[in-house]
């Protein structure tokens, strides 16, 4: 089995330089809308209905 050889951190940083690409605007918005149309739908229509489906099921 080879022997790894031992380096400092200063010379691995040489042959790891990692980048992050950003996330879009767009994707933002989409998400914030999604969220916000969830809690929307939850209130709105599920909370109302949810007691009364529990106790009488269809």
């Amino acid at each position: 089995m080879a022997q790894v050889e031992q380096t400092t951190a200063e010379e691995e940083h040489r042959f790891h330089c990692y980048t992050t690409s950003t996330v879009p605007w767009s994707v933002h918005l989409y998400w914030l809308l999604f969220w916000g149309f969830s809690t929307y739908y939850v209130l709105k229509f599920l909370l109302p209905v949810l007691s009364t489906e529990l106790q009488s099921p269809p």
